[in-house]
């Protein structure tokens, strides 16, 4: 199964169960921003494809509003959970896959986050390369718990709202 099918498998499941759209946005968001996995998991494509099959089926906005902050919940939780990953096990977080097997992410995170601070994790919801460090790097410097999560929230839903709306908007505009 290559990713087109997975993603296809996943937009066809909420094709036929369009009351699972939120919980499974949800589960995609968090996915993709959890620090081990976001690297091989397709969520961005998978919330565009959920969003414009929602448009594409005449989903009232009444959906879109909470399929929007499920996600933006997701992200925000899979990014929480990373930065707490970083702050348990700090340097050791490069003895684990897949930063064991490519220390070059840890360099490139602690570049990114040394060149933007906190800031950076505002930042990193947006930008696929390092949003699987940008997280467990915020852990590893013990960035405080309100400032990481303030720019981990705040970010997590413009990042949702920056997926979903405009296809679904841009597909119920071209489907008139």
């Amino acid at each position: 199964m290559n990713v087109q099918d997975f993603v296809d498998a996943i937009v066809a499941f909420v094709r036929a169960n369009e009351g699972w759209a939120g919980p499974v946005a949800f589960l995609v968001a968090f996915l993709e921003s959890f620090c081990f996995l976001s690297i091989l998991w397709p969520g961005t494509a998978i919330l565009i494809g959920i969003s414009a099959l929602l448009a594409k089926s005449g989903v009232e906005m009444s959906i879109m509003g909470p399929a929007i902050i499920w996600a933006a919940v997701g992200g925000s939780l899979g990014y929480a959970v990373s930065y707490w990953i970083g702050l348990y096990y700090k340097d050791g977080i490069r003895e684990i896959w897949p930063f064991s097997r490519n220390p070059a992410m840890v360099e490139r995170g602690q570049e990114f986050f040394q060149k933007w601070g906190a800031i950076g994790v505002f930042f990193g919801h947006f930008f696929g390369p390092v949003r699987a460090v940008i997280p467990v790097i915020a852990g590893m410097y013990a960035v405080p718990q309100w400032q990481f999560q303030l720019a981990n929230v705040t970010s997590a839903f413009i990042w949702a709202a920056g997926i979903i709306a405009p296809t679904y908007f841009g597909m119920s505009y071209l489907l008139k």
